[in-house]
Formats: C-alpha cells, structure tokens, sequence
C-alpha cells in the first residue's frame, strides 16, 4: 500500500535536484547575469517544496470530502448487522484513492493486532486534519462509553457535510480576491519580462547597476509582501 507513495517520493525528489541543477545552468547560458542565475537558483530550490506542500495539502482536502460518504457507508454496513472490521472493508472496496488507501492501512494494522483505538491514533497522524480527529475521537469515546455507535458515525456525517459546504460557499465568495492578488503579483513579473524584450539595454540596469540591484530587491520584498498579505485576507478559517 505504501510502495506506489514511496515510488512517487523518490521521483519527486529526483526531479528537485535535476531542476536544481538545470535551471541555474540554463538561465546562466541564456543571460549571463549573476542576479538571475542565483535568483533562479532560489526559485528551484523553494518551488518544489510549495508544490509538493500544495499536493500534500489537495491529498487531504480530497481525504476531506470523501468522508461523509465514507461515513454513510460506515453506518449502512453497520445498521445491517455487518462487524466494524467488515464495515470498514465495505467502506475500502467501495471508496477511491486516498480515503481507500488510509483506511486500508487502518484495516491491515487491526489484522496485525493493533486494536482499533491505537490504529485510529495512527491514523490521526498521518492526517492531521481536525475533522478527521474529531470524528475519530468520537468513534473512540462511543466505543469506550458503550454509546450508539451508529448514531454517532451519523451523526459526524452529517456534521462534516454541513461543513463541507459551508467552506464551499467560502471559497467561493473568497475566489475573485485570489485571483486578484495572484494576478497583481504576476503582472510585474509579465511586465518586466516584456520589456525586457523591447528594451534590454533600458532593462539591463537593474541586474548589472548597484542601484538597480537595490531597486528590484525592495520591487521583489514588496511583490512577497503585498501577494502574502492579500493571501492571508483572503484565507478563513471554516
């Protein structure tokens, strides 16, 4: 279960160290200037990081709105006379990737012996999403209580659709500041590309001159700035 993720790993780290290694190589050849060079270099070496945080973080979003599903299908094995391990497997077979995944391990960690408080804290951390601790610390406390433990998978279900939803409604009214700030961050960089272009001696000066460099290291702190904080406005905690 693990082996595909460990495959996907090494190849993206393989790809970070090529990029790390070409990128500065090629932007030396083509410009022949040491302000880029070592700027692109940052930029290989930073970029893959953002996207792998990126992907790690879309992983658990999708985690996130299998859930409720996972859930209904949870109670429906259970309300039928079904084991929790059964239901579990029901929920494995008929889930994709990644819910299909985590809770796979979770299964094969019960098989071992691991009982299903422990494999659930496992689980836990390896997502570390609040909804999910909170849904699996009430399976747990339902469990230990001898509460209705159908009632409660329910329950979280609905609890987590209503959440999806409100964090949907969101990001939607939160969607045109994005791009507004993505857009305003990259339109300098558009801009001085073009012109660039136009008037590469006009140009030239802000990566060869002392002032230039001055210059386009505070346009770049404030670019960093402004695209940071217009993300932060825009960001609300669901």
């Amino acid at each position: 279960m693990n082996t595909p993720r460990l495959q996907r790993g090494q190849s993206m780290v393989e790809m970070a160290v090529l990029c790390l290694v070409l990128v500065p190589l090629f932007l030396h050849a083509l410009f022949q200037i040491l302000v880029v060079t070592v700027a692109g270099t940052l930029v290989a070496l930073f970029v893959p990081r953002l996207i792998f945080k990126q992907m790690s973080k879309a992983r658990l979003k999708k985690f996130e709105e299998q859930l409720p599903d996972a859930f209904m299908m949870l109670s429906s094995s259970l309300q039928s006379g079904a084991s929790l391990t059964m239901a579990l497997e029901n929920v494995v077979q008929q889930s994709p990737a990644p819910l299909s995944q985590e809770f796979g391990l979770l299964i094969k960690n019960i098989r071992l012996g691991v009982t299903l408080e422990d494999a659930l804290l496992k689980l836990e951390k390896r997502i570390p999403m609040p909804s999910f601790i909170m849904a699996s610390s009430a399976i747990r406390i339902s469990r230990e209580v001898g509460g209705n433990l159908v009632e409660t998978i329910n329950t979280m279900a609905a609890m987590l659709r209503r959440k999806r939803v409100m964090e949907g409604k969101i990001d939607s009214l939160t969607a045109q500041g994005r791009a507004q700030g993505t857009f305003m961050a990259l339109l300098p960089v558009f801009l001085a590309g073009i012109l660039s272009a136009i008037e590469p001696e006009a140009m030239s000066q802000l990566y060869t001159t002392r002032n230039g460099l001055m210059v386009l290291t505070v346009m770049v702190v404030m670019e960093v700035l402004g695209f940071m904080s217009i993300k932060r406005i825009t960001r609300i905690d669901a």
